[in-house]
């Protein structure tokens, strides 16, 4: 029996984390339709706690090739190439739980100030990215949960973006975007 579309991305991503570290890897049984959309451009997040902490979070922005591939390499890469962690070792595999987060196309928003974008921004529904020049950084929609004040979200984006926290450049650009939230079932966290 076919498992639904969140169980089939945390699944997919399960297995490809698992056979990045050389495990044997359980791939779940997908329903026709969904191995449609899998064949279909996509842009995917993978978040990895171990936990309740982060362990991991890769992902891209736009669909640029076929969300299976997309969804399958961002999770390797949140487990063994995140710069923040150290790779994931076959021993941390079990205590993992996924996440998979499927990104709407962003959206600019016209703003020329922090205030502006302040009044834009949804918390709660909004991923947003935040670019000046070549810097830019994302923060999803759940991480509003963390940062509930937008004032405070945005501070956080710049310094993850490398800017300084404390001044608004009138260059900067915002987009938007909305995502569709999976979250692991049956045993992990």
């Amino acid at each position: 029996m076919s498992v639904g579309w969140g169980a089939a991305l945390t699944g997919l991503a399960r297995a490809a984390i698992a056979e990045a570290v050389g495990m044997p890897a359980v791939h779940p049984d997908i329903a026709v339709a969904d191995r449609q959309r899998l064949s279909e451009p996509g842009a995917a997040f993978v978040t990895l706690k171990r936990h309740g902490q982060l362990r991991g979070c890769i992902g891209s922005l736009e669909a640029v090739r076929p969300l299976q591939d997309d969804l399958t390499r961002n999770a390797v890469a949140a487990a063994l190439h995140d710069p923040r962690f150290l790779p994931m070792t076959e021993s941390e595999v079990d205590d993992v739980s996924i996440e998979v987060s499927l990104l709407s196309k962003p959206k600019p928003i016209d703003i020329h100030s922090e205030a502006e974008a302040i009044l834009a921004l949804r918390p709660g529904l909004d991923g947003v990215i935040l670019e000046l020049g070549s810097q830019r950084a994302t923060f999803l929609p759940q991480v509003w949960a963390e940062l509930p004040n937008p004032h405070e979200f945005l501070m956080h984006l710049r310094r993850k973006a490398g800017l300084p926290i404390d001044h608004w450049d009138p260059d900067i650009e915002v987009s938007v975007y909305t995502v569709e939230h999976f979250s692991e079932v049956n045993g992990h966290e």
